[in-house]
């Protein structure tokens, strides 16, 4: 009986950038620019919300065996 496990792959990264993004605020802790009298701060924010859900799709899809 082979035991089923997961072999770890260099897609898993684009979890570690995603992360970084985040939890560096220096990189987005801004005013401008606004975006729809948004500011910087709030959309780069939000924008990463959809950015991760594609990085975690693109992972779960280029990992799938």
């Amino acid at each position: 009986m082979r035991s089923v496990g997961r072999r770890w792959s260099w897609w898993y990264l684009l979890f570690i950038v995603e992360s970084a993004v985040i939890l560096w605020p220096p990189l987005y802790n801004r005013i401008e620019p606004t975006w729809m009298g948004i500011p910087f701060f709030y959309w780069f924010q939000l924008l990463w919300v959809i950015v991760g859900a594609a990085f975690t799709a693109l992972v779960y899809f280029a990992t799938d065996e």
